[in-house]
């Protein structure tokens, strides 16, 4: 089929993120013109599913009236004012009362961010700032995790732990370290069990920190759940056994809630899915259900109390961005979070949640599938080429990206992730109905893939 207008104009004038350039040039854009509930439309007018609420965003769906209104009127009062130099506004002023109430662990203050990314920067440069004014310059490294994702500027992209964001990008920068990746499937030693490889982990850790000095290090980042590094759940017990290492040694835990925050574990915070408490926080995406760029940072006591300090010194705190708290983001999120609040989205994510965990665990059956895994409305798989040994296909030849075309045609969209993991992670207001028909396209999309890897010998090493 020719590309069309829209295509042809897209491929002359857009970079698109994550893309294989060269391959877009030939093949083009499926084009997204409009969205409605849990389904988006294309220039023709096909509807797909969107099985991954966009970016792991859109919690509420697609064309919330409320959400609608809220952004018109705020347009209409007060379309723009910002919080430098001492100025402020009633939606930021409400919305960080809100977070703070609603927060994990105990916040002192929240400073807002367009973006997740930019969140995650803001980390990097306030635990410096707050070791400097503690009189501590040399605790300054901050410990990540391999496949880890935490955003794409400099410093965030660092943080991230996925080669694709450092090749030729001269990242990461120093000061940054990663650890090892909490996946039981694929790094657990033979035999080890949930607990025992937890405690490796842990281990692991604590040597890292010995070895550096635990002098230099000044953080600790994590996902509740690791998302674009393939969805993957933490082992039972340990970020309890890494928060007492972290508490050993004085490391901050900054929890990264950029995809699980606001219900998508089946309660409001990963970090209470998986006893977190974060001394900061990192927040984006469902915010706003993705209706706004719109991201915040909440810090503890300690970390507030540096940034007066420095800035009584130095006469200002030294950052921020135009958009910090925009007037219009922050009246939409505190509409999202009533609509959280007020329709109880989050008890009924944990009352979908076995429905959408049964339908994905019985995939581990598919001859492609090696492992399952998931939790509330969000899961992955994980295609093999042979199950018994878990070997995995090779990169190059594309099994995850040929399984989510298929599911393209299936009119599904779903993301793939590294080693051909298969992202899931709906809009939370998706039905029962809406659930099943997801997961039997799904494996329909399985089924034209494994036809297409026998037919072509795609298992052969």
């Amino acid at each position: 089929m020719p590309l069309s207008n829209s295509a042809v104009r897209d491929i002359e004038t857009l970079v698109h993120p994550y893309t294989n350039l060269a391959l877009h040039r030939e093949t083009g854009p499926l084009v997204i013109n409009r969205g409605e509930g849990v389904f988006v439309y294309d220039e023709h007018g096909k509807a797909y599913l969107e099985g991954m609420a966009g970016l792991w965003c859109a919690a509420l769906g697609y064309g919330n009236e409320e959400l609608a209104e809220v952004a018109a009127r705020q347009i209409r009062t007060l379309s723009f004012t910002h919080l430098f130099g001492g100025k402020s506004h009633d939606p930021a002023i409400e919305l960080a009362e809100k977070l703070k109430e609603i927060a994990p662990s105990p916040m002192s203050k929240v400073f807002f961010t367009c973006s997740g990314s930019e969140a995650n920067d803001t980390q990097v440069k306030l635990i410096w700032y707050m070791n400097n004014a503690l009189g501590r310059p040399q605790k300054k490294k901050i410990i990540s995790r391999i496949k880890g994702y935490h955003g794409v500027t400099i410093a965030s992209a660092s943080l991230t732990g996925l080669p694709n964001n450092h090749i030729d990008f001269d990242l990461p920068i120093p000061g940054i370290l990663h650890t090892g990746t909490p996946h039981h499937y694929r790094n657990a030693l033979p035999g080890e069990s949930e607990v025992d490889f937890a405690t490796r982990l842990a281990d692991e850790l604590e040597a890292l920190i010995l070895k550096e000095g635990p002098e230099t290090i000044a953080a600790f980042i994590a996902e509740p759940i690791m998302g674009a590094g393939g969805v993957i759940i933490p082992p039972t017990t340990y970020f309890e056994k890494i928060q007492e290492v972290l508490q050993r040694h004085d490391v901050v835990l900054i929890a990264d809630e950029v995809i699980c925050g606001f219900g998508r574990t089946g309660k409001m915070w990963g970090s209470q899915t998986f006893n977190m408490q974060p001394n900061a926080l990192s927040c984006a995406k469902a915010l706003t259900s993705a209706y706004f760029p719109l991201g915040a940072v909440m810090i503890d006591e300690r970390m507030y109390d540096a940034l007066v300090s420095e800035s009584r010194k130095i006469g200002t705190l030294g950052h921020g961005f135009t958009y910090s708290g925009h007037p219009v983001g922050s009246a939409m999120a505190l509409k999202t979070i009533e609509i959280y609040q007020r329709e109880r989205i989050v008890e009924k994510v944990a009352a979908k949640a076995p429905q959408f965990q049964k339908r994905l665990k019985a995939l581990a059956d598919h001859p492609l599938v090696g492992e399952t895994r998931g939790i509330g409305l969000i899961g992955a798989l994980e295609m093999v080429a042979d199950k018994a040994s878990k070997r995995s296909f090779e990169a190059k030849k594309m099994i995850g990206a040929m399984c989510v075309k298929h599911c393209e045609k299936e009119g599904l969209i779903l993301r793939n992730l590294p080693n051909d993991a298969i992202g899931i992670c709906p809009p939370l207001v998706i039905s029962e109905a809406e659930i099943d028909l997801l997961f039997d396209r799904l494996t329909t999309a399985l089924d034209k893939t494994e036809a297409d890897v026998s037919a072509q010998n795609l298992r052969a090493a």
